[in-house]
This record gives structure tokens, sequence and C-alpha cells, in this order.
């Protein structure tokens, strides 16, 4: 009996050992090396993401500019940072290293989670590589970012899951794509190919698995091609349009068929070639917005074939200019209607204008607020004046509500 009874607490233990093996290979299998740990829904159902693209860092802008996104992340509490690309490119690593540290600072002392990924100047000086400055990223306890290595081309592309507030379910998806610096004829880059297989087999499985398409959006640093097919052509320049990057004598502005929102201010810039992003996208229709940064006074969206194409504004301040052209984006979803979402650009001028934030700033902020308030009143009234006899005498409308 005795003998029956070791055979049969061997077999057990055998079989809880297997299963055990089975399950550390499957939980290692499941692990996806590309999908940042899940971020959640808040209790009220919303999350917030805070686009923050080309802030172009360096000793004379970054007080100022930082100043201004630490009030902006307390003024509009994000769930999230986005943060898209040319952002601290010094000449030296540790130049670089020093003003990053600044950056991250402001959002690690909040614990406001940090998705980054590249732009074009990111590393191009071949000072550095992208791989050792997401190291500097990663190392902060607030960022999700992930170095993807060898797996895919660039640094920086992967996915954030979103799940909902009181469990693990997946409800939204955020893809994190690395568009790239310059092809090797010297043209702007953009997502390449085994990218776009990587979101293709990514939202296949998705789907598979939670029994429903997973919506999402996408943000990188280049703008998609895809953009001048959204525009409308005109064979000679006119107010508010713009020369097409890598052509002669082609110009475009809003098509008035199209659904549009903000303002096209100078030339969008996307990649050379096109390796097939935005149509599988299309394709597999789960994506409904890709945001982009790069065109830094770009503060527009348009739809096109069901995607949204949106630029963000450079999120920095340089004290001479472009006090209403610079500024954030915000993005609001909410977990019972994943299949939309929200959005607003905030200007600088607006910005130090409102509220909320007059009752943040402090005697530290004066000059700083005083000067955007200045040279802001003047942009805005001379934009407003533009838009106004543009639209009065060509009947043209080019300027939507954000």
């Amino acid at each position: 009996m005795k003998k029956v009874l070791r055979i049969i607490l061997s077999l057990i233990l055998c079989g809880a050992i297997t299963a055990g093996s089975a399950a550390a290979a499957f939980a290692a299998e499941a692990a996806d090396p590309l999908t940042a740990p899940a971020l959640h829904f808040g209790k009220d159902g919303r999350f917030r993401i805070m686009h923050v693209t080309d802030t172009h860092l360096h000793d004379d802008n970054v007080a100022d500019s930082l100043r201004l996104i630490a009030l902006a992340c307390d003024k509009e509490k994000p769930d999230l940072i986005m943060l898209t690309g040319d952002i601290a490119s010094e000449d030296t690593f540790e130049h670089t290293r020093e003003l990053t540290d600044k950056l991250m600072s402001v959002f690690e002392s909040r614990k406001i989670p940090v998705a980054v990924t590249f732009g074009n100047h990111d590393s191009e000086n071949g000072a550095y590589t992208r791989e050792e400055v997401m190291a500097l990223y990663t190392a902060y306890s607030c960022s999700v970012s992930i170095d993807d290595g060898e797996a895919l081309t660039g640094c920086g592309t992967y996915l954030v899951p979103l799940c909902s507030a009181d469990g693990d379910e997946v409800i939204f998806n955020l893809w994190v794509f690395d568009s790239g610096d310059y092809d090797d004829e010297g043209h702007y880059a953009n997502t390449a190919e085994d990218q776009v297989e990587w979101y293709k087999e990514k939202s296949l499985e998705a789907e598979r698995q939670s029994g429903r398409k997973i919506y999402s959006l996408a943000f990188q640093h280049i703008i998609v091609p895809e953009i001048y097919d959204a525009l409308e052509k005109t064979e000679i320049q006119t107010a508010f349009s713009y020369k097409r990057i890598y052509a002669e004598d082609e110009y475009y502005r809003f098509s008035q068929d199209a659904v549009n929102y903000g303002m096209l201010h100078e030339m969008p810039c996307p990649g050379y070639y096109n390796h097939g992003q935005f149509s599988a996208m299309a394709e597999r229709g789960d994506v409904l917005a890709v945001f982009t940064g790069h065109d830094h006074t770009n503060a527009f969206g348009v739809k096109y074939k069901g995607i949204d194409i949106v630029n963000s504004l450079s999120t920095r301040y340089n004290g001479d200019t472009f006090s209403t052209q610079y500024g954030y984006r915000i993005i609001d979803l909410d977990e019972k209607a994943p299949d939309k979402y929200t959005t607003r650009v905030v200007r600088w001028y607006d910005f130090v204008n409102s509220a909320e934030v007059k009752a943040l700033t402090v005697k530290e902020d004066e000059s700083l607020v005083s000067e955007i308030r200045f040279r802001g009143f003047f942009q805005k009234t001379f934009t407003d004046i533009c838009v106004f006899f543009v639209e009065t005498f060509t009947g043209r409308k080019v300027r939507y509500p954000d």
C-alpha cells in the first residue's frame, strides 16, 4: 500500500513539475519584449495623453521650455506623456544626458509615465546612437519606453496597451514607431517594412485574443506620405498653400471636401519612400489617428481613409518667435467609447492667459509669462487678420476648430 502511495505521490509531483515548467514556458512566451507593461484607465474611465514633441532643448531655451511643460503637466494632469522625437541632441553625449535629465525630472517628480520614440535629429550627429539615448530614458522609473534592439529597424518601436480601470482586459492600444531619420539618399526616412509587418501581426494577434478589434492611436515623429493624398493640389501657390516636398511647382492646401481641423502653417515633410504603413493601418481598421511632430508650426488634422493624420506643435519656447505656434496637444480617451477620441491643441499664448495657469504661476514666472503675452498678442492678431482677409475674399476656409 505504501509503495502504491509513493508511486501516486511521485506521479503527482512529476505532473506538478511538468505543469509548472509548461506554465513558466507559456509565461516566457507570453512576455512580449516589444509590449510595455499595461497602463490603466482611471477610476473615472478616462485616460489623458499629453503629446510633447520637438522640444529641441538647448542651454538657451531649456529653462523656459521646461517651466512651461511643468506648468502644463500641473494644469492638465496627464496619465501619459508621449514624447515623439527631436528632444535634446547636443554635440556630446554628456550634454545630451544633462538636458534629458532635466526634462525627465519634470515627469519623474510628478510620477507621470513617459513613452518615447525618436526623430531625425536625436542621433544625427554621430556622436552617440539611438540605443544609447534610449538607455537614458529607460533608466527612469516613470519610463515605459522600450529599446526594440535587433528585432526591428530603428530604436523605439513598441506597443503600450491600455487596460480597464478595474481589471486586465485590454481596451485600447498605443502604437509607438521610430520613423527613422534619413534614407541613404538623404531624404527624410519613414517607418520601415519590418516595422509595418510587426504592426500587422500584433494587430491581428490582439484581435484574435480579444475577439474584436482593439482600437488604437499611433505616434511617431515623421508624418506619413499619405498626407499629400489627403490635401488638395493646386498648380499655383495661394494663401495658406505650401510647396510639396521633393516636388517642383506643386502646392497643397486643405481640401474643402475633407474633414479638417486646425491650420496648415508650413510644408508637411514626410519620408520620400512609402513602405506601406498607412495602407496597412487603413486595411486593419483599428487605428483611429496617427499623431506626429517634425513640422514645428503645423497643428492640424485631416481625415483620410477613415484615419486622422494629425500633426502637433513643437513643445518648446524660444523667446523671440511663435508664442502662438508652439505648445502641446492633449488627447482624451474614454474606456466606455474606445472607438472615439478627442483632442485639442494648446498654444503657449492661450496657455498663459488661462485662469488655471494664472493661479499656478509664481513670481519667478513673471518675465516669461509677460514675454509670451506681449509677443503672442501681436502674433495672434496678425494671424487672425490674415485668416479673415483670405477667407473673406477667396471664400476658402483655411482655419478650422482645433
